[in-house]
């Protein structure tokens, strides 16, 4: 039934912020610099809000656990949060690693903290250095040591892209509403997991959490931010609809607890196959609470 109605709110919210990406106008077009122009009127459609949450009083919560998951973007139902990589393909389309950071660069995200729990927060100039690194050959050294300035060609500069996003993490609180009568989920966080800009050219990588952002601070940004549509791309989503209405997969990797929120793998070690079980397991627990309040 949640998932239902889940689907039903991305349709109509679909349905209300119809968009084609640079294919606006382009039956009407009589040459390619008109394609992607919009008129006046759709403008004005166009200029809606991402769908409101209700407002929850903390007395309705009669259940709550919140959960941290990874999402792979090596799995196909995951690509939409990955393509395109490629930054040059216009304006228009842009992998959501691309969204996040070029809202971060122009001040339109300014809740970005360095952990999931959001007491932190990370300035530009902090991200921008986990972006990109700048380094200098073995001649460029020579020339250091000895006193002269070096030379651009002895330069070396890696810089993080779209590309390098492996995964992403992301916080959710799912809550059990007493008022309504079912289960629901608030996503709180979400993060890029890139390799680390100093292990990128090794053959041993090292993952890091580049950035937390506070979901709901962003969803203006996210909704503005449309992605492929592989069904019908006369009809994009929203990174703001794909993610409430959880169109992704992913693995719980952490929730809440008395050890200090300790993760799966750090009290399942070395067993992949128990780590899946045991997420697998949170998933069950969560699910269970809403048909249990059913049973008598």
């Amino acid at each position: 039934m949640m998932k239902v109605k889940f689907f039903l709110i991305v349709i109509i919210s679909i349905t209300w912020s119809v968009t084609t990406f640079a294919q606006s106008n382009l039956l009407n077009a009589k040459t390619p610099s008109e394609i992607g122009l919009k008129t006046a009127a759709q403008l004005i459609s166009d200029n809606d809000k991402p769908l409101a949450y209700g407002y929850v009083h903390d007395r309705d919560i009669l259940m709550g656990k919140t959960v941290w998951e990874i999402i792979d973007l090596s799995e196909k139902i995951n690509f939409a949060l990955y393509f395109p990589i490629d930054e040059n393909l216009g304006a228009d389309r842009r992998s959501l690693y691309n969204v996040l950071t070029k809202a971060i660069r122009s001040g339109e995200i300014s809740e970005v903290y360095s952990d999931s729990y959001f007491k932190t927060k990370k300035t530009l100039k902090d991200i921008q250095a986990s972006l990109s690194r700048v380094d200098t050959t073995d001649a460029g050294r020579e020339q250091v040591n000895a006193g002269m300035q070096v030379s651009p060609e002895y330069i070396l500069r890696s810089d993080l892209t779209a590309q390098d996003v492996t995964q992403y993490k992301i916080k959710g609180y799912w809550y059990f509403d007493k008022r309504q009568s079912e289960l629901k989920y608030r996503l709180l966080g979400i993060c890029p997991v890139t390799p680390d800009v100093y292990t990128m050219n090794s053959d041993e990588k090292d993952y890091i959490e580049l950035f937390w952002v506070f979901f709901p601070s962003a969803r203006e940004v996210l909704h503005e931010a449309k992605a492929f549509n592989n069904q019908n791309s006369a009809m994009p989503i929203s990174f703001d609809q794909i993610l409430n209405s959880r169109h992704f997969n992913s693995v719980i990797y952490k929730e809440e607890n008395v050890y200090g929120d300790r993760d799966i793998k750090d009290y399942m070690r070395d067993n992949a196959q128990n780590q899946l079980l045991e997420s697998e397991r949170v998933k069950e627990k969560i699910r269970d609470f809403e048909s249990d309040m059913w049973n008598y």
